[in-house]
């Protein structure tokens, strides 16, 4: 693999990368910002939030953005300006939520990360992937899993790769045509990368062969993985990396969401996150 090359810096903490109508959607969590960059790796303010961080984005088949509202616990419809609740998901969620993933229907997926991460008061539990209708309404979509995290949709819409942060795996659910998942297994237990304890699986896409491009945050590397669970490709990053997607015109681009730090409520106030590039063979498919 070529090395990465900086594409865009000065972020908080850049996070759920999306590639979605010819342009790059992420949210600056400790910025407090959902962001649009082009081609060229310039920005504009999509929403800033007074008083919560913004997480997973989505789209309604109407067009209106869907932001996770990580602290508030809940998913906002940004509208004529304003970020509305979509749905309040406090009653599901006891800590943040996290990620996100919306299909053509309309129907997010909502991961959370199950415990106190920042001050350690609660022990790591198993938590619940969530659903919100396009009316706002919340479900559980599936439940016992550790520490939900990034969330990824094929092409057609019939399988979900869901990464485990704790687990250390992908586990993979069919989708039916209302939503429903079911038959889940394991796509990938990940192994820990030389001098690494733990793999940490976070972000994640797909490409067009159902292989999943995952960020590893202790190894500091983004891994692909094909449907057979078999680690194909290895980037390896100079920080953090949190999350993955493929974009650019061809969708042969992957741009990673790259911190400094992670997992304190101390983070530094200056923007020293950033986004880096590089090409792939296989195009990027499905969702994020």
């Amino acid at each position: 693999m070529p090395p990465t090359q900086r594409f865009a810096d000065s972020f908080h903490f850049a996070e759920c990368p999306r590639w979605h109508d010819g342009a790059l959607w992420l949210s600056d969590m400790d910025g407090h910002t959902v962001y649009r960059l082009d081609g060229d790796g310039r920005r504009e303010v999509v929403h800033a939030f007074a008083d919560d961080r913004p997480g997973g984005l989505g789209w309604l088949p109407d067009g209106r953005l869907l932001v996770v509202g990580m602290d508030k616990r809940c998913v906002y419809r940004i509208e004529d300006g304003k970020a509305v609740v979509h749905a309040d998901l406090a009653s599901f969620a006891p800590w943040g939520c996290n990620d996100m993933i919306v299909t053509d229907d309309g129907i997010a997926f909502v991961s959370q990360i199950g415990f106190d991460l920042y001050k350690k008061t609660t022990p790591i539990m198993t938590t619940a992937l969530l659903r919100v209708d396009p009316d706002g309404t919340a479900s559980v979509a599936a439940d016992e899993l550790l520490v939900p995290n990034g969330v990824a949709l094929t092409a057609d819409g019939t399988t979900m790769v869901v990464a485990e942060t704790w687990a250390e795996r992908l586990t993979r659910f069919r989708v039916a045509p209302d939503g429903t998942l079911s038959g889940r297994e394991t796509m990938a237990q990940l192994t820990p990368a030389d001098g690494v304890k733990h793999a940490r699986p976070d972000g994640l896409c797909l490409d067009a062969e159902d292989a999943a491009w995952v960020a590893d945050v202790n190894a500091r590397r983004v891994i692909r993985v094909d449907r057979d669970g078999r680690l194909t490709d290895e980037i390896t990053v100079d920080g953090l990396p949190l999350a993955a997607v493929l974009g650019g015109p061809d969708r042969r681009t992957l741009y990673i969401c790259v911190a400094q730090q992670i997992g304190t409520l101390d983070i530094s106030p200056d923007p020293l996150s950033r986004i880096e590039s590089v090409p792939v063979e296989v195009p990027g498919a499905g969702r994020p």
